[in-house]
């Protein structure tokens, strides 16, 4: 998802599909970590859609390690 989002404006609301049962959990905390703004669940018959609002003042994340933050000091 990092990759996918990397250059998107601020503002930009993007929709992500997750068949992983534990993206409910996962994508909140992601967010919280990076500074996006997680927008919850989106309505869809067909799959498990999830919202979140790109932030200006984002923070990044390692890149071998999306799920670690990256800090100036590594």
């Amino acid at each position: 998802m990092r990759k996918e989002i990397d250059g998107a404006k601020p503002g930009t609301v993007v929709h992500v599909i997750a068949t992983d049962p534990a993206a409910p959990l996962d994508l909140p905390a992601w967010c919280h970590m990076t500074g996006h703004h997680y927008l919850g669940p989106v309505p869809d018959d067909e799959r498990p859609v999830y919202a979140l609002r790109i932030a200006a003042s984002a923070r990044p994340t390692r890149a071998g390690a999306p799920w670690h933050a990256d800090s100036p000091d590594r």
